[in-house]
């Protein structure tokens, strides 16, 4: 591939100069490719921190030593989760309906708090007051910021990202 000549119309160079083809030459070297960013990636189970983070916010990113952008999202999930719960929000337990079955999504992606909350038995109760609706909001984008933070530790992981 490297120094292949492609020829090019002389009607198509530019300026009142024509460039000969054979001073053309194409290159693949420095190009992204699937080879170059396989060598970039870590070594060792990839899906490691998508799993770490998944279960405990922040802990893939910690395991992949992003120790800002960790103890950010450790913060905003668990104040969030904490939020919420405060403010008497629902645990999805089941889907009876399609925003039944959305909002367990979104519980879900909380990880061991969402198992943990279950267990103690938090946010289980008929909402009462009107901040509950609130809170149950605030625990379901918890657990999808916590899952969106997951996916991006899984990718700073097999070095798709930077």
């Amino acid at each position: 591939m490297a120094g292949e000549v492609f020829p090019i119309p002389y009607s198509l160079t530019p300026g009142p100069w024509p460039l000969h083809p054979a001073s053309m030459r194409y290159s693949q070297e420095g190009m992204a490719n699937p080879q170059n960013k396989k060598a970039d990636a870590g070594s060792g189970f990839v899906y490691l921190p998508l799993i770490a983070g998944w279960l405990v916010p922040g802990a893939g990113h910690f395991l992949l030593h992003k120790w800002g952008r960790g103890a950010l999202l450790t913060f905003s999930i668990l104040g969030m989760f904490a939020a919420g719960i405060a403010m008497q929000g629902k645990l999805y337990g089941g889907a009876h309906d399609i925003l039944d079955l959305l909002g367990l999504a979104g519980d879900l992606g909380n990880g061991l708090l969402y198992i943990v909350s279950r267990a103690l038995g938090l946010g289980g109760d008929q909402i009462q007051v009107t901040t509950a609706d609130w809170g149950t909001r605030f625990i379901v984008v918890a657990g999808l910021l916590n899952v969106i933070a997951a996916v991006d530790a899984h990718n700073l992981s097999t070095g798709r990202k930077a």
